[in-house]
């Protein structure tokens, strides 16, 4: 079918052509439009958290995500400073729609107040300078904004600088491996044009998508890296296959045929499997993880579509100019390798195997957060007022946690009773209450309470805090039958954030595994084979969690890597791992297996399938892997801590995937298992058929 699918595109090149040309075009206007249309946002609806959002912002006129804070160095027993700071304060939430301006506190030699506002995070942030510029006053102790408006504002060119950089380290490797596989070719090209023109068709459809649905402001970061080490190494396999059957004497017209039937198949059931994996977090019910699982799956599905139109295409554009590979010989190290993994193939497998087992034993440590301060760039001016709270009065102070009661004045007695039990527990450092707005609503329904903590918003303390407010302190104010009291604000959105995630992943775990088996035994047409790439795959990303313990929380080489240490992992990263990695891994399996059963149909022994399967991909994969892992570390060399944290997982996933798994462990565990591993049942046959070249001209 393949086949006949290429005859007809390389018949309608010209049209395949110009739609990729102008795919490539709104792919490059939809780069400039996206940072307008990406959000920041870790809601999750349904969330009892977000339902106190929803009331502060009905009846309080407010966002906890949309409010500024403001820092001063000072006295705080200077009188008049207090007062002129107030009054800078006041003029400076005038200049922002909805703006107020909240009462001075002062702690540890700073003065700090709130301006809240209407507005969501995206538009929040969106007025960081204009506040910042009305705040400026000569000859008064200066003014730092921070909050999370001003995080997120001072975080979206971090994150285009950190891409460019990314890009920076990528680029120049993938060339440089290229240039080594291929020489100074044409071959080289044709790589990176098929990469320009799939990162750009995905950017086109995520901005689309950004359209209607909340899209993260790292799917950007995401799509380029990602989709460069995809695109790549799908056009370095094909390219490399191409000129295999160059070198056995097919002309170029056979060549392009007979590569999309081998390397072309392969291809489409890899980014099938990388596709599967991240359709899943379509699944988890919170709209952060989601986009960034749209933007995932976005980047293989367009790579396919690539891969069977555009690919074919600059093959024949460069036809039997490509310098031709030959095969392998049976010489070299890769063959070297393969003979002395079928002589003591158990060996390796236990050996291989507990060296996985002894990389994953970490994460039984594994800690997670739904976010830190800690991994954010220090440099930008919401950071150093952050560093001052924390200093002065606790990081908490900035992410605190909004109790909204729903029961108007008979629930009074409960409120004051919850600020008891509040100002008594060992988290909570400023608890603030009252019976005059901002503390009660227009119509005195509504009462809330101002709780900020010792820690910031993501650690375990606070985390604890807010199942003891939930879960004990509420219970403990005895508010009247049929009050309403729910949580608000980063903390507890934090909590929900976890608890909606981790919900759905152990229904996500078995759903990947099985849907990723069924793939493979289309792909493989064996019973055994896939059952064998899906438990090395799990241990694999086992073990990848364990490095990002060893690394992220315990901080063993992080300041070698130039990481950060945050103590924990953040919460979307092992999902997304999961599924990505689960994904990425097949590509190789495919690769892999695929020449060891063409070796097996045409020879039947299943030793020497498994050798040759070895020789002819060891080289490829390991080139693209290489590529892949460049990519990745475009993620490392940034300065946002999750983003370094995917990339790690990633880069580590992909190297052990590349060496431990497909270079021993596959290889050895076929040859202990020999012809059981082309059993499939029903196939009655004990030998199978030789293989037949078919020529077809376009």
């Amino acid at each position: 079918m393949l086949e006949r699918w290429t005859v007809a595109v390389l018949r309608a090149r010209a049209v395949v052509i110009a739609v990729w040309l102008g795919v490539l075009a709104a792919g490059v206007f939809a780069a400039t439009q996206l940072p307008d249309l990406l959000t920041t946002s870790f809601a999750v609806p349904g969330t009892e958290s977000e339902r106190a959002r929803t009331l502060l912002e009905r009846h309080f006129d407010e966002r906890p995500d949309g409010t500024f804070v403001v820092v001063f160095r000072g006295d705080p027993s200077d009188r008049a400073l207090r007062l002129r700071l107030e009054r800078r304060l006041e003029t400076a939430a005038r200049q922002l729609p909805s703006g107020e301006a909240r009462e001075l506190r002062d702690g540890g030699g700073i003065l700090y107040g709130e301006i809240a506002t209407r507005l969501d995070l995206d538009d929040a942030k969106e007025h960081t300078e204009r506040l910042r510029d009305a705040l400026r006053a000569s000859g008064e102790p200066r003014a730092w904004v921070t909050g999370q408006p001003a995080i997120q504002h001072d975080l979206d060119p971090v994150l285009a600088s950190d891409l460019r950089r990314g890009e920076a380290v990528a680029v120049p490797i993938a060339l440089a491996v290229l240039v080594f596989m291929f020489g100074a070719s044409l071959a080289v090209l044709i790589p990176f044009a098929f990469a320009a023109c799939t990162i750009a068709g995905t950017l086109a459809a995520v901005a689309v998508v950004a359209l209607v649905l909340p899209t993260s402001t790292y799917v950007t970061n995401l799509v380029a890296l990602i989709g460069l080490a995809l695109a790549v190494d799908y056009s370095l396999l094909i390219v490399h296959r191409y000129r295999e059957e160059l070198a056995r004497g097919d002309d170029g017209a056979d060549a392009i045929l007979r590569t999309m039937s081998t390397a072309g198949r392969a291809v489409v059931f890899s980014g099938l499997a990388v596709a599967i994996g991240l359709t899943l977090l379509l699944f988890v019910p919170v709209p952060f993880i989601r986009s960034m699982g749209v933007a995932g799956l976005l980047v293989p599905l367009v790579s396919i579509a690539g891969a069977l139109t555009l690919q074919p295409v600059l093959l024949s554009l460069v036809g039997s100019r490509l310098a031709p590979r030959p095969a392998a010989s049976g010489e070299g190290a890769w063959a070297t390798l393969a003979r002395s993994i079928m002589r003591r193939p158990l060996t390796v497998l236990l050996g291989g195997t507990a060296l996985l087992l002894a990389l994953a034993a970490p994460a039984l440590a594994l800690r997670v957060t739904p976010g830190s301060f800690e991994g954010i760039p220090h440099a930008p001016e919401s950071s150093q007022g952050l560093e001052l709270l924390r200093n002065g009065v606790g990081s908490g102070a900035v992410t605190p946690t909004h109790v909204v009661i729903d029961g108007g004045a008979r629930s009074r007695p409960g409120v004051e009773r919850l600020v008891d039990e509040l100002a008594r527990d060992p988290e909570v450092h400023i608890v603030a209450s009252g019976r005059r707005p901002p503390y009660v609503d227009g119509d005195r329904r509504f009462s809330r309470v101002f709780v900020a903590g010792r820690h910031e918003y993501g650690d375990p303390e606070t985390r604890a805090f807010v199942h003891r407010l939930r879960d004990r302190l509420v219970p403990a104010a005895a508010f009247p039958a049929g009050t309403t009291v729910v949580a608000g604000g980063a903390p507890p959105q934090g909590v929900d954030f976890l608890s909606s995630t981790y919900g759905a992943f152990p229904w996500l775990v078995p759903a990947v595994l099985c849907v990723t088996f069924l793939v493979l035994l289309l792909a493989f047409r064996s019973l055994v084979l896939p059952l064998k790439a899906v438990l090395l795959n799990a241990l694999t990303v086992a073990a990848v969690y364990g490095v990002l313990v060893v690394v992220c929380q315990w901080g063993v080489g992080a300041s070698a890597l130039g990481l950060e240490q945050t103590g924990a992992v953040e919460g979307w990263i092992p999902v997304f791992l999961f599924a990505t990695l689960f994904g990425l891994s097949m590509d190789y399996e495919v690769f892999l297996v695929t020449r060891m059963r063409e070796a097996w149909e045409r020879t039947g022994d299943n030793a020497r399938a498994v050798a040759e399967g070895l020789e002819q991909t060891g080289r490829i994969v390991t080139a693209a892997a290489l590529i892949m892992v460049a990519a990745f570390a475009g993620f490392v060399a940034g300065r946002v801590s999750g983003l370094e944290q995917l990339g790690l997982g990633l880069a580590i996933g992909v190297l052990i995937d590349a060496t431990i798994v497909r270079a021993l462990l596959v290889p050895a565990f076929m040859a202990v298992l020999g012809r059981w591993n082309w059993w499939l049942p029903g196939e009655a046959r004990t030998a199978p058929p030789r293989a037949s070249r078919t020529r077809r001209r376009p």
